[in-house]
């Protein structure tokens, strides 16, 4: 039987629920999975504002970690297999995410290891999956698998829906909007990934793993969304540079500046995307292969 650790940062409980899920036919099996939370020096507050939600866009997209506490590797030594749970903010891994990677003593205990990468988002998470096996391959991680959960309703929908949570702890469905996050199907689903994940760890085959995961669904992406993200990634790099640039050593002058980003950002939600989804539609025949085929 294997040992295997699932290093996970949550603010909402969600993805701790879906790494659990994942783990639980691991469990049942007989595997050793011990969980290391990772844990900023000062908490990020949920339910949140919107200033506090925002004020982390900056150093998130440009991976500046934020302090996290020292993780204990005592009882991580000896495993099998690493499972990386985290959260995409704004296009980019949470800066405890940047924190962890960035730890020398982290990125010593990830050689050569197998590592299987694992979220819970709205609709977008390739670009930030791109950062996190950037850094695995910096550590000589052996990235073996990748597993998204995705909010399933509408885009615009799924904005109110994690605006009422993030800012009012408010998950559950309220009026006509329906309850926001993975559904409870989706979690319990996830389980099939453990199982998954367990035939590899029985026959130490990794290189086939991400196809028999893909096949159960474990990374679904839409060619329309993959292409409004690269998009807005490159935005987003260039609002981040700005903002850090125009108010270093001024909080006052970075408030107003994340205040425009804000503002920018729900005219780009509600006015822009739906304008860039027809242009996509139109332009589909003329793509690139590699875009039009992703699933």
């Amino acid at each position: 039987m294997a040992k295997i650790v699932v290093f996970y940062y949550t603010q909402t409980g969600q993805t701790l629920q879906i790494a659990q899920s994942v783990c639980r036919p691991l469990v049942e099996a007989g595997h050793t999975v011990i969980y290391k939370e990772i844990i900023p020096e000062q908490p990020l507050p949920y339910p949140c504002n919107g200033k506090s939600f925002f004020n982390v866009f900056p150093e998130s997209r440009e991976a500046i970690p934020c302090p996290v506490k020292p993780v204990d590797l005592n009882d991580a030594a000896g495993a099998g297999l690493v499972i990386i749970a985290y959260q995409v903010w704004f296009l980019s891994p949470s800066t405890p995410f940047h924190a962890f990677f960035q730890n020398p003593a982290i990125q010593q205990y990830l050689n050569g290891k197998n590592c299987i990468t694992l979220t819970g988002c709205r609709n977008m998470w390739v670009m930030a999956h791109e950062k996190i096996c950037s850094y695995l391959r910096n550590a000589a991680g052996k990235p073996a698998g990748n597993i998204v959960l995705q909010d399933r309703h509408p885009n615009l929908i799924s904005v109110m829906t994690i605006i009422r949570w993030l800012f009012y702890g408010k998950k559950e469905r309220t009026g006509l909007l329906p309850a926001a996050g993975i559904s409870a199907g989706d979690l319990a689903h996830a389980a099939l990934f453990g199982k998954i994940i367990g035939g590899a760890l029985r026959s130490g085959q990794w290189s086939d793993l991400q196809e028999q995961l893909r096949a159960a669904g474990a990374a679904r992406c839409k060619p329309s969304i993959v292409f409004m993200e690269k998009t807005g990634y490159r935005i987003f790099g260039l609002w981040a540079k700005f903002i850090l640039r125009k108010s270093k050593n001024n909080a006052a002058r970075r408030n107003f500046l994340l205040k425009l980003f804000k503002y920018y950002l729900f005219v780009v939600l509600y006015l822009i995307a739906p304008v860039g989804l027809i242009f996509f539609y139109l332009a589909y025949p003329f793509l690139p292969g590699k875009l039009r085929s992703r699933n």
